[in-house]
């Protein structure tokens, strides 16, 4: 990616994980029909919220984790055609460990 995001506060930059377009059974699924995505990796994570005293308090996530997210969170952004989320850190979910 040219462009980057440096995101703010506690925000992250997400790249959503699209789930497979086939299911099991071997039906495949139209867009309109697949679910918005709750997984994605982070691509860029803010310096953190600010304490009383003005200093950082650091983030828990930082880019190239995977993380669950909230279904309607975050604002939606297209970037050279893919479609990227800003989120609060507080949108997300949980970390996933694999």
């Amino acid at each position: 990616m040219s462009i980057k995001l440096k995101p703010l506060g506690n925000r992250v930059v997400v790249e959503p994980l699209e789930q497979e377009e086939i299911t099991a059974g071997g039906i495949v699924l139209p867009e309109t029909a697949k679910e918005k995505p709750q997984k994605g990796k982070v691509l860029s994570a803010g310096p953190g919220e600010r304490d009383e005293d003005g200093d950082y308090i650091p983030m828990d996530v930082k880019a190239g984790d995977t993380v669950l997210f909230a279904k309607y969170a975050g604002t939606e952004i297209k970037v050279e055609g893919k479609k990227l989320l800003i989120l609060r850190e507080s949108d997300l979910l949980a970390i996933v460990e694999e």
